[in-house]
């Protein structure tokens, strides 16, 4: 059954254009067409579409405001259209804030020089939100303290969720958890934790992150595939709402207990012993940055002494970088199926056999807190 999708934008221009390249491919149908926030509620609920495409600066109302409604009303997955700029960052964060699963470039150049390349990417970014688990709206962000700069010093406190009860085993978490179990990692003593994520990953990342103290003892290297343009603008969100220190990672910057450091959209980042590297992507790789790349350097650095953990994301991007980190000793975590956005990453790394632990979502930040 084709994956049945509602256009919505004020462009009818835009709108014919992403019609006619989803309807090209033969597992797609557009089904309506909508040219504004409030259209688009009412279209949702008539057509009750698989997915959503949604423009976030419309008239009427805005593709964020419709985003959060629709999440309330339907549940639909939405995928958001946005510009590479600062502002669209900010703005395409808010989107997935208020529920969106994932978001593409508006220009079809900046996913990719090939146009042929650019069509594939957008109707696999439709399938693959059909078949995602729509989560609620995130409701960790706090209120920025007044006069807030987003340093260390001014963040306000960040909520601590409540650890959830270990979800029921999915068939990746029978075939592949060890005797530690699903919900029981572990106690490990680790110098470095890596994370590594896809799509939902900047909800999923703020989950874990504001679950930490501002005394955590260790330091964090973060991949969230995300473009140059993004990557910024999340890292000072992130900042914000944290307890621990989150920033963009630079060339050279050091590892030091509660920093986290993001990868750059575009770039690789390579850790080594005390620091880290980052270093422009080399033709033909296909992730920028990338959570393998990354890993692997984790694994010659840190062997035995770090913590790898993959989150929700489509693809297998991590996989390796796992087996190259279990290889040395170091431990490995991955996000459930129930509460993954796409259980593609995680679901590579379970099925590969290199999980210690496959958690919920909820207790992952916990569990670091209270077991590192």
């Amino acid at each position: 059954m084709a994956v049945r999708v509602l256009v919505v934008d004020d462009s009818g221009f835009f709108r014919r254009r992403i019609e006619e390249i989803l309807n090209s491919d033969p597992g797609i149908e557009v089904v309506g067409t909508a040219a504004d926030g409030r259209e688009a509620i009412l279209k949702a609920g008539e057509l009750k579409p698989d997915v959503i495409t949604m423009d976030i600066e419309m008239p009427v109302m805005d593709g964020i405001t419709a985003t959060r409604r629709i999440m309330a009303l339907h549940r639909i997955p939405i995928v958001m259209f946005s510009s590479l700029t600062h502002e669209g960052a900010k703005a395409t964060l808010d989107a997935l804030e208020a529920g969106a699963v994932d978001f593409l470039p508006k220009k079809f150049e900046d996913i990719s020089q090939n146009r042929d390349e650019a069509r594939r990417v957008l109707c696999d970014k439709i399938r693959a939100a059909a078949r995602s688990h729509v989560m609620p709206a995130s409701r960790t962000r706090p209120a920025p303290a007044s006069g807030s700069s987003g340093s260390a010093g001014t963040r306000p406190a960040a909520t601590r969720p409540a650890t959830a009860t270990a979800a029921s085993p999915t068939r990746s978490t029978a075939a592949a958890a060890p005797a530690t179990g699903a919900g029981a990692p572990a106690r490990v003593r680790v110098d470095l934790v890596a994370i590594g994520t896809s799509t939902g990953g900047p909800v999923a990342l703020q989950k874990v992150l504001t679950a930490l103290p501002g005394s955590y003892p260790h330091p964090i290297v973060m991949i969230q595939h995300m473009p140059a343009s993004f990557t910024p603008a999340f890292a000072q969100r992130l900042n914000q709402l944290c307890q621990i220190e989150v920033r963009e990672a630079a060339d050279g910057d050091s590892l030091r207990p509660g920093l986290a450091l993001l990868a750059p959209g575009g770039m690789q980042m390579l850790v080594e012993k005390g620091k880290v590297r980052v270093i422009d992507s080399e033709p033909g790789q296909h992730y920028k940055p990338c959570v393998d790349i990354t890993f692997e350097s984790v694994a010659r650095a840190y062997p035995g002494r770090a913590l790898g953990i993959i989150l929700t994301g489509m693809g297998a991007d991590g996989r390796e970088g796992c087996r190259a980190m279990k290889a040395t000793g170091c431990p490995i975590w991955s996000q459930d199926e129930a509460s993954s956005v796409v259980y593609g990453m995680p679901a590579a790394v379970a099925e590969a056999g290199l999980s210690d632990a496959i958690l919920p979502l909820d207790r992952i930040g916990p569990e670091l807190a209270a077991r590192t």
